[in-house]
């Protein structure tokens, strides 16, 4: 049975720091391509970052240069470093997982979701 589980989310102040954690049971990562996605109150999910087993990774360009994706082998583990949190960035968080190798950027695509952690950012 595929498992991901999210955690790691909470309350932060404006330009703050957290760092998700997706960690995976009945897959090895290693071959799986990996997004992070989020849903704000009222919105639409959306994608924030991708990530491919062959290494390449891509951030939507409201989180680019603040959001870090990286994977622990290991641990079978991938995290989402955020920091300078902003008010926008306060949604559910979720990872999802498919079996490719290459970069995935479409959510239906997706076939593992985790539960998702929440991330606030307010003062």
């Amino acid at each position: 049975q595929v498992q991901l589980v999210e955690s790691g989310g909470g309350l932060v102040q404006p330009g703050g720091s957290l760092r998700l954690s997706c960690a995976a049971s009945g897959v090895a990562l290693t071959h799986y391509a990996i997004g992070w996605f989020r849903q704000a109150p009222g919105k639409q999910r959306e994608g924030v970052s991708y990530d491919a087993p062959i290494g390449d990774v891509y951030y939507v360009p409201s989180v680019e240069g603040r959001f870090t994706m990286s994977r622990d082998k290991v641990k079978n583990t991938v995290y989402l470093q955020m920091n300078n949190l902003k008010p926008e960035d306060t949604a559910v968080y979720y990872c999802a997982a498919v079996f490719k190798g290459v970069l995935i950027t479409q959510e239906e695509e997706y076939k593992f979701w985790g539960q998702g952690t929440q991330v606030t950012v307010s003062s």
